[in-house]
C-alpha cells in the first residue's frame, strides 16, 4: 500500500474589485514537501472574467497568473522569490494580499500523488 503524504494548497482567486469581495477561482497552488512538489495550475477564462468585471485586462491577469506558476516552479528568471526553497515559495505565494489576485486560506490534506491531487483540485475548484 502506498504511503499518504501531507499536502497544502490554496486557491488563486481573481478579485477585480476588492471592496466588493466578489471573486472567481482561477487556479490552485499545491505543496507536498515529502514529494518535493510545488506547482501552480491556472486557467484564464475571458468570458467568466468579463462577466465579473467587463473592463478587466485579461492579458495583464494572464501575466500575473503566469508569474505565480513560474515562481512555484522555481524558474531562475522569475526573480528572487523563485530562488527560495519550495516551502518558502509556497508561503510567499499563499500569503494574504489585497490585490486583484488573492490566495484563499491554506488547506491541508493527504494524498498518494501530489500531481494527481493538483489536477483533481483544479477540476473541482476552478473548472
Amino acid at each position: 500500500m502506498q504511503e499518504l503524504h501531507l499536502f497544502e494548497y490554496a486557491v488563486i482567486r481573481i478579485m477585480p474589485r476588492v471592496e466588493r469581495e466578489e471573486f472567481l477561482n482561477a487556479g490552485v497552488i499545491l505543496l507536498c514537501k515529502q514529494q518535493k512538489f510545488l506547482q501552480a495550475k491556472y486557467e484564464v477564462n475571458p468570458q467568466r472574467i468579463h462577466a465579473l468585471c467587463p473592463n478587466c485586462d485579461i492579458e495583464e491577469l494572464a501575466k500575473h497568473l503566469e508569474a505565480f506558476a513560474r515562481i512555484a516552479a522555481g524558474d531562475p528568471d522569475a526573480g528572487p522569490i523563485a530562488q527560495l526553497d519550495i516551502a518558502g515559495r509556497f508561503r510567499w505565494l499563499s500569503a494574504k494580499r489585497s490585490t486583484v489576485l488573492q490566495p484563499s486560506q491554506v488547506h491541508p490534506g493527504l494524498c498518494h500523488d501530489a500531481a494527481q491531487m493538483l489536477e483533481q483540485l483544479f477540476r473541482e475548484m476552478v473548472l
